[in-house]
């Protein structure tokens, strides 16, 4: 029996990993309702059970690189697997608000560290030449989980209690656990720096700041004070550790990464592609079960084929990344996504929900032209040392693209639905050029990141990960 190479057994356990915390922080928004009702809680109350977690994501990201350079890649995947799974079990078995958002909170504290600390070892495993396999590893938990979350949320949250939820979390957990425990290997990086407690406190603090504002702005307005004073307070505490970490010799986020063009260049495509993404699957399910009448569990198979486009047509992509390089790939991708977005703009109330899986699967292949080449290219120059400190910073800016685009796409719908309402048009009709007009935006933001693709990713700086696989000869 062949043995299995060590850097299938790394994609395993971060493939279990990423797909639990990001299945996690979708699957809970289908039981909103459910735990408002169940708490007989408000909805500034209520809230907090997602932004809570949002927030401990938000501290923990940016430091997870040097605490896995310190402690230990597998000790730290391990400890944050068993937080995840353990407040995972809490959250299940909360008895109040109170408790939920506590043990949400201890959630986002594993959450925060599981993805970087994965992607490292990832990238670590595979070598420059197989980053585009690697990359395709990386996009299974990516689009899958987000597809499944609605879907397995609203056929637990009707067929079952609540707490399966977080229950559902249990069994992958701990395969996850064991099967780390038993495979990895541990990698520490010996010239790891002492902790940096400023950067540690500038970062999250300014990162959480951001988030929480993006999180508000829709709702309370881009203006009002909630949003201006974490929104600007966080932006001056991120400009404050950006001036600390450039200074000091041994800063926790390594933002001298960004000097590589590549680096920077791909994670800037990176935010715009992956916002666009998550920003239009905030609004899409909203528009099938609020003016299709569709329930939770019909809506997420309605949008599920976009995964099996990306997962399909990825394969195809990881070949052709090595002799077509990224900037074309991604430009392709961009511009076809940007197609390929627009036709929802002309759905209307008639709509099958057939259609939209088909034009969602569409619009799956050409995403992921963007999604394998951005993330195999900005770690092209990433030496084994870095890998951890640019693994935080990418999951950091992913982080808070996904609450950029959901910002900009959700303020543009609730703009152009109040304008209907104040030109008065009939609420129905207002909420679906709301919605016509926030899958315009999320076209547009995919033109911007095809011209910015075009004119800033160059294929040179990705030769590292162009060079074909070595063949394997056969005796």
């Amino acid at each position: 029996m062949k043995k299995i190479e060590y850097k299938w057994l790394v994609a395993v356990c971060f493939v279990t990993g990423l797909f639990m915390e990001i299945l996690d922080t979708t699957i809970i928004n289908t039981a909103i309702p459910t735990l408002t009702k169940e708490f007989d809680a408000t909805a500034a109350g209520i809230e907090w059970v997602i932004l809570g977690y949002l927030l401990a994501l938000a501290v923990f990201i940016p430091a997870s690189g040097w605490i896995g350079d310190r402690m230990g890649t597998k000790k730290t995947f391990l400890f944050a697997l068993t937080v995840f799974t353990a407040a995972s079990a809490l959250c299940g078995f909360a008895q109040s608000l109170e408790q939920l958002i506590a043990f949400r909170l201890l959630q986002g504290v594993g959450g925060g560290m599981l993805t970087p600390i994965g992607t490292a070892m990832l990238y670590r495993a595979f070598p420059p030449e197989e980053r585009a396999r690697a990359s395709a590893v990386l996009i299974i938990p990516t689009v899958i989980a987000p597809a499944l979350g609605p879907l397995v949320g609203g056929a637990i949250v009707t067929n079952l209690s609540w707490r399966w939820i977080f229950y559902v979390n249990l069994p992958v957990g701990l395969f996850g656990i064991i099967f780390a425990a038993i495979v990895l290997k541990e990698h520490r990086e010996l010239k790891s720096a002492r902790f940096d407690a400023a950067g540690f406190v500038l970062s999250g603090a300014g990162l959480a700041g951001v988030l929480y504002a993006l999180s508000r702005a829709p709702e309370h307005g881009w203006l009002s004070s909630q949003v201006l004073v974490t929104g600007l307070g966080g932006l001056l505490l991120l400009a404050i550790m950006v001036k600390v970490e450039t200074t000091i010799t041994e800063p926790m986020l390594a933002l001298r990464l960004y000097k590589d063009r590549i680096f920077r260049n791909g994670n800037i495509a990176g935010t715009l592609s992956y916002g666009s993404f998550i920003g239009f699957y905030f609004l899409l399910p909203q528009f099938m079960q609020g003016l299709l009448g569709a329930t939770p569990f019909r809506s997420g198979l309605a949008t599920f084929p976009q995964a099996i486009g990306v997962i399909t047509m990825s394969q195809f992509v990881g070949r052709w990344y090595h002799t077509i390089g990224p900037r074309r790939l991604v430009t392709f991708g961009m511009t076809m996504a940007s197609l390929a977005t627009l036709p929802f703009a002309f759905l209307n109330l008639n709509s099958s929900l057939v259609l939209i899986g088909f034009m969602m699967f569409v619009r799956g292949c050409f995403m992921a032209f963007c999604f394998m080449p951005i993330q195999a290219a900005t770690y092209s120059n990433i030496d084994a040392p870095d890998t951890g400190r640019a693994s935080a910073i990418f999951s950091a800016q992913r982080q808070t693209s996904a609450a950029l685009g959901v910002a900009i796409l959700a303020t543009v719908f609730i703009s152009r639905t109040h304008h209907g309402l104040d030109a008065g048009q009939e609420p129905s009709a207002a909420l679906l050029s709301g919605y016509h007009w926030g899958f315009v935006g999320s076209s547009i933001i995919f033109v911007v990141g095809a011209v910015w693709s075009y004119t800033q990713i160059k294929d040179s700086d990705a030769a590292r990960t162009m060079q074909p696989r070595p063949k394997v000869k056969v005796p």
